[in-house]
């Protein structure tokens, strides 16, 4: 008995390892993709909610299309970001939601609802990866 054991273990060993590591390895990694879109969107999408222009900045490319409420520039990332710094002291933020992400591998979009200021505008993200790290490439921002 222990011979046939043994005779059938070294059988399934002699199959090709790196596919059985692979099985391995693949069968203790989540179901879930590592990368599904919106990982990115979680620290932004608390920035504008918070209203933290300093903050949502630093995901600013080095320079992005910005649009806000039909002012649209090409502007650095400083100037981004005082354009959404004055937007956010007229409109204090309350609250922020994603509504739909979308992206291939290296883009990511995203659709969001910003309430703030007593008023509800349409938020619109596109991101480009460089050097392994996601930047926001476009902002718009334009009333519901």
């Amino acid at each position: 008995m222990k011979l046939r054991i043994v005779a059938v273990i070294a059988l399934l060993l002699a199959g090709p390892i790196a596919t059985a590591q692979n099985f391995i390895i693949k069968s203790a990694l989540p179901t879930t993709a590592p990368e599904s879109g919106d990982d990115v969107f979680v620290p932004i999408s608390k920035y504008f909610a918070a209203g933290n222009a300093d903050a949502l900045s630093a995901w600013f490319a080095d320079n992005l299309e910005i649009a806000v409420l039909a002012k649209e520039s090409d502007a650095s990332r400083a100037q981004a970001r005082q354009i959404v710094k004055t937007f956010f002291d007229t409109y204090t933020p309350r609250s922020f939601d994603i509504n739909h992400t979308a992206g291939r591998a290296n883009m990511k979009y995203a659709l969001g609802t910003l309430k703030a200021g007593g008023e509800t505008f349409n938020v619109t993200i596109f991101m480009s990866c460089k050097d392994d790290s996601y930047k926001i490439k476009q902002l718009k921002i334009e009333r519901f």
